[in-house]
């Protein structure tokens, strides 16, 4: 088993920068890719962006590309997600996701390949 905990959150002017973190217990997180996903009061939860089991591979979704970057410690087993030149429009809660054992590609932003996730932080970016 797998339990993540998110830690970062808080409130940031737009332009700014904050770093989000998700620690993982359990022998198995090496074995796992990773996720960070966020949902916005009235939207739908989106992947923001995913990582490989060794941080080889990357995925990020288009409006936060060249923007967010994640990575990821595994003798840590510690994941991040760097935010920087932040909008009113990321502002959501931020949740960490961690996949199950039979993932077969190496990154993958479908919510239903997770079978781990941490109880969200919240991020606000005011205008």
């Amino acid at each position: 088993q797998v339990q993540l905990v998110e830690s970062g959150g808080g409130l940031v002017q737009a332009g700014g920068s904050l770093r989000l973190s998700c620690a993982a217990t359990g022998r198995t997180f090496s074995r796992s890719a990773m996720g960070w996903f966020r949902q916005a009061p009235g939207k739908e939860r989106e992947c923001v962006a995913a990582i490989s089991k060794s941080g080889g591979t990357t995925y990020y979704a288009d409006s936060v590309k060249g923007r967010f970057t994640i990575s990821r410690d595994n003798a840590k087993n510690t994941v991040y997600l760097q935010m920087n030149s932040l909008k009113p429009e990321d502002t959501a809660v931020y949740y960490c996701a961690a996949t199950h054992g039979g993932l077969i590609v190496a990154v993958t932003a479908t919510a239903s390949n997770y079978a781990y996730w941490g109880q969200g932080t919240q991020v606000t970016v005011s205008s």
